[in-house]
């Protein structure tokens, strides 16, 4: 039998990551080896998450964790900065991380890509692992060859710190790359930060005498859990970053 993927997880306490952490304890094919938290280091984890003491304690430190479990990937939900430096801490160990954070700019991505192609290595950063939001991309670019009026309503729980989110963002490029020629504007975005929401995204177009709506809406984080494990799964078999979900759920297709 093959060895289970092994995986470490990052910024542990917080929402997704505890999120993150049930979902991989529920795959046969993976074993969760570490977390890191630098808050409740010394924890056992698994009471924190709902679930019987894991035999090993939050490290405080990534890079020493890694040395010590020989991790396949690392998976980080922290915020830009922190992401940063697990991201480069992972990759000098060898190992591949999957990163939910945004706020990583276009160039740190390239960066990232040159880098992961120069150690051999895969990385995937993705703004969303929901499936529908992938889809919602996928029409609304299409939608905006026909409506070239459009902009863009994002709206997220009181905690998000970025804005707009990265979901909006690469919502927009999909759109403008449709509208092409005749864009007279990047697309406006417009951000909402409120208690009691999600994660939630509006595209709405406009023409003579008619409007049209796409939306998506993720109601709980274990939307975004199916397409994490893919890309946990997927990101050990290619070299270089992907950031596309699309490409991720394609590679799970292949014999």
């Amino acid at each position: 039998m093959s060895r289970k993927l092994r995986v470490v997880i990052t910024g542990a306490t917080g929402k997704m990551s505890q999120e993150a952490a049930r979902a991989v304890l529920d795959q046969s094919d993976v074993e969760l080896v570490g977390a890191v938290s630098r808050s409740r280091a010394g924890d056992d984890l698994g009471p924190i998450i709902g679930r019987g003491s894991l035999g090993w304690v939050l490290a405080p430190s990534l890079s020493a964790l890694l040395d010590k479990t020989g991790a396949d990937v690392v998976i980080d939900f922290t915020r830009a900065e922190v992401a940063r430096e697990n991201i480069a801490v992972a990759l000098s160990h060898g190992v591949r991380p999957v990163v939910g954070t945004t706020g990583l700019s276009q160039v740190e991505l390239d960066g990232l890509d040159n880098r992961c192609r120069g150690l051999g290595l895969g990385a995937v950063v993705c703004p969303n692992f929901s499936v529908g939001a992938m889809l919602l991309a996928r029409f609304a670019r299409e939608a905006a060859a026909y409506l070239p009026d459009v902009e863009i309503i994002e709206l997220h729980h009181e905690t998000k710190v970025d804005a707009p989110s990265g979901t909006a963002l690469r919502l927009r490029v999909s759109v403008d790359e449709a509208i092409a020629a005749g864009l007279r504007r990047p697309t406006p975005i417009h951000s909402v930060r409120l208690p009691g929401l999600v994660a939630h995204h509006r595209v709405i177009f406009g023409g003579p005498g008619e409007l049209l709506t796409l939306s998506h809406d993720s109601l709980s984080r274990q939307s975004f859990l199916p397409g994490l494990m893919q890309a946990a799964r997927a990101v050990m078999t290619f070299t270089g970053l992907v950031s596309d979900l699309a490409v991720l759920l394609e590679m799970g297709k292949r014999p």
